[in-house]
C-alpha cells in the first residue's frame, strides 16, 4: 500500500470519527448531568432495600444499572413535572413557589435571571429578530448574538438592545453586550439554526450571510489606493 493512501485513509478516517466523537461527549455530558440528579433517590432506593433483601440489593447495586435507573426516574420526574405545569393546579403550585423564591434575595436573582432568560429566548422580541450579528469584539469582526430585550437610552433616546454573545461550542457561558438598535445585522435564523452554527463551531451554517447595515458600510474607511 502506498504511503499516500495511508495517510488519506487515516485522515479520512479521523474526519468521519471526530463528528461522532464531538455528539458523544456532548450526549455523555447531559445524560450524566440528568442521571447525577436521579442517583440519590436511586442510592437512597437501594439503601431502603437493603434493609428488607440485602442480596437482591447487592445485586442490583451496578454502576451501570444505576445510571440507567437514576437517567429514567429524572426523564419521568422531568415529564410528570411538565405535565403538571401544563395544568392551572400546576401553574398556580409554580406561581406560589416562585413567590417563595423571590424573598429569598440571592436565590431569587440566580433563579428568577434564568427563567426570565429561558422565557425571552422563546419568543421574538416585538419588531426585530431574535437572532442577529454584531461587531464583536471590533469592528469587522462578526458574532451572533441573541437579543433579549431592547431599552431607550436616556438623553439620546437611541435603542439599545441587550445582545447575549454565546461561545463556542459550549453556548452556556458568553458576553452580554448593550448595542444601538441600528448597529445590528437582523438575520433570518431560526433559534435552531443558531445554535447549530455555534455549537459546531461554524461548520453547520447557511450559505450566505445578512449584510451589514448601510450606516456601518459607510462609516468603514476604504482602503487607500
Amino acid at each position: 500500500m502506498r504511503p499516500f493512501r495511508v495517510k488519506r485513509y487515516l485522515l479520512t478516517g479521523l474526519l468521519t470519527f471526530i463528528p461522532l466523537w464531538v455528539t458523544w461527549l456532548v450526549f455523555k455530558f447531559i445524560l450524566g448531568m440528568l442521571a447525577g440528579i436521579g442517583a440519590p433517590l436511586v442510592a437512597g432506593l437501594l439503601g431502603t432495600l437493603a434493609l428488607v433483601a440485602p442480596r437482591t440489593a447487592e445485586s442490583l447495586n451496578m454502576e451501570w444499572l444505576n445510571f440507567i435507573l437514576a437517567l429514567v426516574i429524572t426523564l419521568v420526574a422531568l415529564y410528570l413535572l411538565g405535565f403538571i405545569a401544563n395544568r392551572v393546579i400546576g401553574q398556580r403550585f409554580l406561581t406560589a413557589f416562585d413567590g417563595l423564591l423571590a424573598r429569598i434575595p440571592l436565590v431569587q436573582t440566580i433563579y428568577g435571571g434564568t427563567k426570565k432568560l429561558m422565557a425571552v429566548l422563546q419568543n421574538k422580541p416585538s419588531g426585530m429578530q431574535r437572532v442577529v450579528l454584531i461587531d464583536f469584539p471590533r469592528r469587522g469582526m462578526k458574532v451572533v448574538g441573541f437579543v433579549t430585550r431592547v431599552m431607550i437610552e436616556e438623553g439620546s433616546g437611541r435603542e439599545m438592545a441587550a445582545v447575549y454573545i454565546p461561545t463556542t461550542p459550549n453556548p452556556t457561558g458568553g458576553y452580554l453586550e448593550l448595542v444601538p438598535v441600528d448597529e445590528l445585522t437582523p438575520t433570518d435564523w431560526t433559534m435552531d439554526q443558531a445554535m447549530a452554527f455555534i455549537i459546531s463551531g461554524g461548520a453547520v451554517a447557511p450559505d450566505t450571510l445578512p449584510a451589514s447595515p448601510p450606516q456601518l458600510r459607510q462609516d468603514t474607511p476604504e482602503p487607500h489606493a
